[in-house]
């Protein structure tokens, strides 16, 4: 695997290594050992599909808080996205920055999301599917947002944005969620009692 490491400390853009002959080709898609090496968390809790009908669907802004907070592998099986990442972590010099990256079926790419960034994605095709592999279980407890349109975050999103589901249109906007946001995802909180919260 290409490793690149983003704007965002801890993401990265991941490239295969092919390996190719007349049949197609062969690829290492993830490798615990090449991840710590990597300093990425290589734990998988849970893997899912998430498919989607109609290009300009905006799915996110999503993130788990502690104790559950997760780290995402994502990667696009048929059809495109353009996946967004914010950096949710009050301490980092990049706090509320973002980056997106295109994942399309013809180029294998796929985006590592580490612990404390919201992540959402609008596909670019009808009939697309993401598969992303999750470092913690889902928690409906620990379940945070922030709204896709949030003209603070200024995220941008390639198409007119044709749905967006009533769950996601719901999230609150930065300015009402702020000081909750960096109190329960301020780092000198994530470790309490001498383990991990």
């Amino acid at each position: 695997m290409i490793f690149t490491a983003t704007k965002l400390e801890g993401a990265f853009i991941i490239d295969l290594e092919t390996r190719e002959d007349s049949r197609g080709f062969f690829a290492r898609a993830f490798c615990q050992r090449e991840f710590t090496d990597h300093g990425l968390k290589p734990l998988i809790a849970q893997a899912n599909v998430a498919f989607t009908n109609s290009k300009g669907t905006v799915r996110g802004m999503h993130f788990q808080y502690r104790p559950a907070l997760e780290t995402k592998l994502q990667r696009v099986t048929r059809g495109a996205v353009l996946d967004i990442i914010v950096d949710l972590r009050p301490e980092s010099p990049t706090y509320l920055d973002h980056i997106a990256v295109e994942l399309t079926a013809d180029n294998h790419r796929a985006l590592y999301v580490p612990e404390r960034f919201a992540h959402g994605y609008q596909t670019l095709e009808d009939g697309t599917e993401i598969w992303y592999q999750a470092g913690e279980f889902y928690s409906p407890d620990a379940d945070g947002g922030l709204r896709w349109s949030d003209p603070r975050l200024g995220l941008p999103w390639p198409l007119p944005v044709a749905l967006v589901s009533a769950k996601d249109a719901a999230w609150p906007l930065l300015a009402d969620l702020e000081p909750e946001l960096r109190r329960r995802m301020d780092s000198s909180q994530l470790t309490v009692a001498g383990r991990t919260a």
